[in-house]
């Protein structure tokens, strides 16, 4: 473990509240300021030890405040009582001090408060105060986003030399689907990583030159993909301004550690290249094994061509087929698609150009989700779209639109029974490890996942989807957290040996 002392962190309120509506005298309702909410989230997965502090001046509603709109007690957060008389800090803040790496963060300046912290040993963080203070033991930043980096620089300092720090950017609602199951500690990992998010409220280069290596998940941060464009990083990509500040230092720091390169991704970003990279498998599959096979597949620039039909046919495609945008995520319309029965349907088609046609494989509606963590496969299976015959005889002569992130129609329990549902042992798990470890040879990726389905009849394995850094939220925290951690690490200690020679 790379810190044997639990790590506590005792926030002042000043700190949380809006110097303008907040715990100020008068009658002005208390406030949260700009990124406190963000803060208290994030430090809800952190592994700290966190309370909150009121002093004596405050009004008794702003103690309330706290309680009911920060959620002190659902997120495990404790309320300490406003120091009084000679004792300027709470009996719990004393016996902390003496089991556990303390820190005090505050954006007022109480000399005597901070001189007795300091004299039991409490690392002090002054934020956003109108002068700072002189006293050389406490560390001044600027802003509220600046503490947590500030902070995980300080534990950092306290653990071993081989304590690591990770920048991670991602949008908010990944970053607290990871942070809820305990993947971003702020306190050290079992083999010792510490998480910092990466703000783009504040200069990006600082904030990289002082983590050990960046996990992202770029596809959050595009804008936008030129679809008559070829999709080769970057080009016909735009990003947003943070994220092209990053992709710059990358440029200008190559050796610089990041999970996983831009130019790895960017294949996944783009359904024909997935298509092309999936075809390459082929081969996998000794005689008197299961086939493992991409899709048989085409795309196209429009739906009204006269050749559509006959392009079909030299693809291999009969109807059903599954309509799919060619540019495969990071804009909004990328998961909508369509199933078209008959080629009268493609008339007024509303899935987005240029498309991938896609067969449809009837699979028993179960699908194989496999998750490469590193050297670590692991897989579930979930329910999945009915057959063909019975999608069809639901849809009314019309193509059945959905959005595969939302609207997946997914059998009913009397379609699975009807389907005779498949179950585990119809997968060659074999087959398809072998098949990862080719694809994580290929793509050079730490963290992806791809779907596989069985054809009914031939017992074809077909691997339908590839994507990166997907929740793996199917398998249980206690396997996907540790094997996150290791592959992170193995990533970081891989890319610096290959420096270094």
């Amino acid at each position: 473990m790379a810190t044997e002392r639990p790590v506590r962190l005792v926030l002042d309120a000043s700190l949380l509240l809006d110097p303008v509506g907040g715990g100020g005298a008068g009658e002005v309702a208390p406030a949260l300021r700009p990124g406190a909410e963000a803060l208290l989230r994030r430090l809800r997965y952190s592994n700290l030890g966190v309370a909150i502090c009121c002093s004596e001046e405050m009004p008794t509603n702003v103690s309330d405040f706290l309680e009911k709109t920060a959620n002190l007690h659902s997120f495990g957060y404790t309320l300490l009582p406003a120091p009084s008389g000679n004792h300027l800090l709470d009996e719990s803040m004393l016996e902390w001090s003496r089991s556990s790496s303390c820190f005090y963060a505050t954006s007022r300046i109480d000399e005597d408060l901070l001189s007795e912290l300091q004299s039991h040993n409490w690392r002090v963080i002054a934020v956003d105060t109108e002068h700072g203070t002189k006293d050389s033991g406490v560390v001044n930043i600027s802003k509220l986003q600046e503490l947590l980096l500030t902070l995980s620089i300080l534990i950092k300092e306290i653990g071993s030399s081989s304590v690591l720090m990770v920048g991670y950017s991602m949008k908010q609602s990944r970053e607290q689907d990871f942070a809820k199951r305990g993947a971003f500690p702020l306190y050290p990992s079992k083999n010792g990583l510490i998480f910092v998010p990466l703000s783009f409220e504040l200069p990006l280069a600082s904030q990289l030159h002082k983590v050990d290596m960046i996990i992202h998940k770029m596809t959050d941060e595009i804008i936008n993909i030129d679809p008559n464009c070829s999709i080769n990083f970057p080009q016909g990509i735009s990003f947003s301004a943070g994220m092209s500040e990053i992709i710059r230092f990358m440029e200008q720091y190559p050796d610089f550690c990041i999970i996983d390169p831009f130019k790895n991704i960017s294949p996944l970003l783009d359904r024909l290249q997935i298509q092309e990279i999936l075809v390459r498998l082929q081969g996998l599959g000794a005689e008197g094994r299961s086939k493992l096979r991409a899709p048989h597949s085409l795309k196209v620039k429009n739906f009204h061509g006269s050749e559509l039909q006959k392009q079909m046919a030299e693809a291999n495609l009969s109807f059903p087929v599954i309509v799919k945008p060619q540019v495969a995520c990071g804009v909004a319309d990328a998961h909508n698609m369509a199933l078209v029965f008959q080629i009268e349907e493609f008339s007024n088609l509303s899935v987005p150009l240029p498309a991938i046609l896609q067969e449809y494989i009837d699979h028993g509606s179960k699908i194989f989700k496999f998750y490469a963590i590193g050297d670590k496969v692991f897989h579930a299976v979930k329910n999945s779209m009915p057959n063909a015959s019975l999608l069809k005889s639901s849809s009314g002569d019309e193509p059945l639109t959905f959005n595969s992130l939302k609207t997946l129609p997914v059998a009913t329990k009397e379609q699975l029974l009807q389907n005779r549902v498949q179950d585990n042992k119809s997968l060659d798990i074999d087959l398809v490890q072998e098949a990862a470890k080719l694809l994580k040879e290929s793509l050079g990726l730490t963290i992806f996942g791809f779907d596989v389905v069985v054809q009914e009849g031939s017992g074809d394995h077909v691997i339908v989807d590839l994507n990166y850094l997907p929740s793996f939220k199917e398998v249980p925290d206690s396997e996907a957290i540790p094997a996150f951690w290791d592959a992170i690490r193995q990533s970081y200690e891989s890319k610096k040996g290959k420096v270094q020679t």
